[in-house]
């Protein structure tokens, strides 16, 4: 799978995730909450992906679902993983990628709002969700979710500190049917109060041969339905940008290799007019 083929080129784990393995919810068979590629890459590009993987604390029995139900885009961001591989590799860029499927905590959700922790995804039930108590729920965002945003957070501010720039690259992919309903797009360019980026990126993007590219779709940046964005770009000021490519573009590693190659070409194209 492409998750695996990625994990394998990424570096060791940061050492200041070591203490996600303290935090109740983990022990030490449990994956890493993240990985990092190029942390010390020279780039101002700061890429995350928030949805990369579909790893399950062993202490939560797989939420009571079946394998098949993991291999489906209600647990991870199919292909993201080795897409920002690439991209990082390709730019000389840092990346973050987290591991822990979005139905253990959604890292793009702000917790303890409704989207957070789901009992129903894409009207498949995730019986380990129903009924969780607060305590649980916040034991969930103790190992990952803080762990993760604090990592972004430390690289953000080292480079503020430093006075190096950075740019927020926030990385997802899209499934091409959802419920019942086909998409058109091939890509999506997210933003919301702040658009320089994602402006630049969206006329690079159409004006590439044969792409349907959505301006807010199939998605759009919120407060209410994102975490990365308004947090880590917009209260920081920096310029920033959200991706979304239809998962089947990228499940493998040849998508992978095409869509870093556009993406880079399209962040260089940008970054002098920024």
């Amino acid at each position: 799978m492409p998750e695996k083929m990625a994990s394998r080129r990424f570096t060791k784990t940061d050492p200041r995730s070591a203490v996600n393995h303290r935090a109740p919810l983990l022990a030490a068979a449990d994956p890493a909450v993240y990985r990092l590629c190029r942390p010390e890459g020279a780039a101002p590009y700061v890429i995350t992906a928030d949805h990369a993987g579909r790893a399950i604390p062993g202490a939560l029995a797989s939420l009571g679902l079946a394998a098949a139900d993991l291999d489906r885009h209600i647990a991870w961001d199919i292909g993201i993983a080795g897409l920002a591989e690439q991209l990082a590799e390709r730019l000389d860029a840092f990346a973050i990628v987290q591991q822990y499927s979005r139905l253990v905590i959604d890292c793009n959700r702000a917790p303890g709002t409704p989207q957070s922790i789901v009992a129903e995804s894409e009207r498949t039930p995730i019986p380990g969700n129903v009924g969780l108590s607060a305590a649980a729920a916040e034991a969930r965002a103790a190992a990952i979710f803080h762990p993760y945003h604090d990592r972004i957070r430390a690289e953000l501010d080292a480079r503020a500190a430093s006075g190096r720039p950075a740019l927020l690259v926030a990385l997802h992919s899209f499934t091409p049917v959802f419920l019942g309903v086909s998409r058109p797009w091939h890509c999506g360019v997210l933003y919301q109060r702040d658009a320089r980026l994602g402006h630049l990126l969206l006329a690079s993007a159409r004006r590439e041969p044969g792409l349907v590219v959505g301006d807010n779709q199939p998605y759009a940046v919120s407060d209410a339905t994102d975490y990365g964005i308004p947090v880590h770009g917009e209260r920081r000021g920096i310029a920033h940008v959200e991706l979304e490519i239809r998962q089947d573009l990228i499940a493998d590693t040849v998508g992978q290799m095409v869509w870093a190659k556009r993406i880079a070409r399209w962040l260089e194209a940008a970054l002098p007019a920024l």
